[in-house]
């Protein structure tokens, strides 16, 4: 039985040493380079007395970052990767937080990280990615994990602003790995095209499945994104077949006529995650790529990457939602009702994951663990740990999981019990709009739209009030040059909320 992720790459430089693995489209590295490089990277921490440690590793969207994640990982500790992009005070934040003794830069970041209160050592992974390996040592390192080492923290928003660092371990990124790479399909012949950051668990969708199946990945520079038909160009250069985007990345491409100027013309499998995908916007993906399957994917970064998949396998009209689908293997999806009972068909719950693929909770925040790692009400027998993630959800009459929306998108508003993503949903469905994002004025009770699009607020007020009932046409609205995003690329609704009292 497997018990240690670096036996996939293991496996990998043994089976194809020269094969690429990783590329950005100027430099790359093939299995055996991952491989050697992070036996160095191993081999130099432990020499300098790191063991069971967290390391932060603060590169830029490299190949050689994720060798050195798994350079981190041969040496018997956990990465914790940050980037420029990440604002100063989060990264003090978490630096705070981990406390960690030795933080791997290059030559690009290294100035930048003496810019940071960190009292550890700062290395230059180009200097210790050459370290001669010391086989006899890492071996024994090797030999002495077990499934529930961690081997990284991914830190995420916290609601009260602090982020809190999600512990992952061997055993649930093994368990997500063969579940997910059942579930899709990937082979040897998969060309991943990697939008994630590598500093969210978003990435692990394309990196350990290149390692199983010697597959290939390309990590697509950001600033494509920038620009669509560029983005789309690159995917058809390199041959790109596998994209796992959040929706908004994909809707971007297609909200903005790219598919008028061109096409991806290699795809075979386009994952979908993080929002529900306007259904305007999906069936332009689908004429686009024809012959790709398409697959909803559901799951927060606690319980280790996502739970759920659904594969589409029939039409859906504007204001349907597509299903979240069914949990993977190995994983088991319960929905809470407000007395902690299960929720009936059709009736919303809260979703809650339970299952190998949990991670270990939050690093350094035994409080915030508990709060949201409980004990399974259903079982009063045994401990049994469940992540509740917050966010609601109903079982349809086909027996899929649907997303209802976040618990905390949910407001009373005029006496009605109202869900901020059914106003977003049906605004998205006006041609004019090509994403949206809704918050709330508690203080005022009033119900704020924020959107990017081609009409004004009088045409969009108009609209709405042949869709919505009165008590939820927005009090407010707002147009915008873009909607701003998370680091990972979700909508970001506390930015809003922040843009919206600074209007005041």
């Amino acid at each position: 039985m497997q018990t240690h992720v670096l036996d996939y790459l293991i496996q990998a430089a043994a089976k194809a040493p020269e094969k690429m693995a990783y590329s950005n489209g100027k430099e790359q590295l093939t299995f055996k380079e991952v491989y050697d490089q992070s036996r160095s990277v191993g081999t130099f921490l432990h020499g300098n007395g790191i063991y069971k440690e967290p390391v932060i590793i603060f590169m830029e969207k490299h190949p050689k970052t994720i060798a050195a994640f798994y350079g981190v990982i041969a040496g018997g500790n956990y990465y914790i990767p940050i980037d420029v992009e990440m604002p100063q005070n989060r990264i003090g934040l978490i630096l705070e937080n981990v406390k960690s003794k030795v933080m791997i830069c290059n030559d690009d970041t290294i100035e930048h990280a003496k810019d940071f209160s960190f009292d550890g050592q700062i290395v230059n992974y180009d200097e210790i990615c050459h370290t001669d390996i010391d086989e006899d040592i890492l071996n024994k390192i090797y030999e002495r994990a077990i499934d529930t080492d961690p081997i990284y923290i991914v830190f995420t928003s916290g609601s009260t602003g602090i982020p809190k660092g999600v512990t992952a371990c061997h055993r649930s990124v093994i368990d997500y790995v063969e579940h997910l790479s059942e579930a899709l399909g990937f082979d040897e012949n998969t060309v991943f095209g990697s939008q994630a950051p590598l500093y969210v668990d978003a990435c692990l969708k394309e990196l350990y499945p290149t390692l199983k199946f010697c597959g290939t990945t390309y990590l697509i520079p950001k600033e494509l994104f920038m620009f669509p038909i560029k983005l789309v160009e690159f995917l058809n250069e390199h041959k790109v077949n596998t994209i796992c985007w959040v929706v908004s990345a994909l809707t971007m491409i297609s909200a903005f006529g790219t598919f008028k100027t061109v096409t991806p013309k290699y795809l075979r499998l386009v994952a979908f995650v993080s929002e529900v995908f306007p259904i305007k916007e999906f069936n332009k993906w689908r004429e686009a790529a024809p012959d790709a399957t398409f697959v909803n994917l559901y799951g927060p970064t606690e319980g280790t990457g996502v739970c759920c998949y659904y594969i589409v396998d029939r039409e859906f009209a504007p204001g349907d939602v597509i299903p979240a689908g069914r949990p993977f293997k190995n994983t088991d999806i319960i929905l809470l009702n407000d007395k902690n009972e299960l929720a009936g068909q059709g009736e919303g719950g809260e979703i809650c994951i339970r299952g190998t693929s949990l991670s270990l909770g939050y690093y350094n925040a035994p409080e915030k663990t508990k709060e949201v790692f409980v004990q399974n009400p259903l079982n009063s027998f045994y401990p049994e740990l469940i992540y509740r993630t917050g966010d609601m959800g109903r079982w349809n009459e086909r027996g899929e999981l649907e997303f209802i929306s976040r618990k905390d998108y949910q407001i009373k508003h005029m006496g009605h019990r109202i869900e901020l993503g059914e106003i977003e949903m049906n605004v998205n469905l006006l041609n004019e709009v090509k994403m949206t994002g809704c918050i709330y004025d508690r203080v005022k009770n009033k119900i704020v739209l924020y959107y990017v699009g081609e009409t004004d607020e009088k045409n969009l007020v108009a609209a709405l009030k042949e869709k919505l009932p009165r008590y939820m046409i927005p009090n407010r609205i707002i147009r915008l040059e873009q909607i701003p995003l998370t680091l990972n690329g979700k909508i970001d609704r506390v930015a809003l909320k922040e843009m919206y009292e600074n209007s005041r």
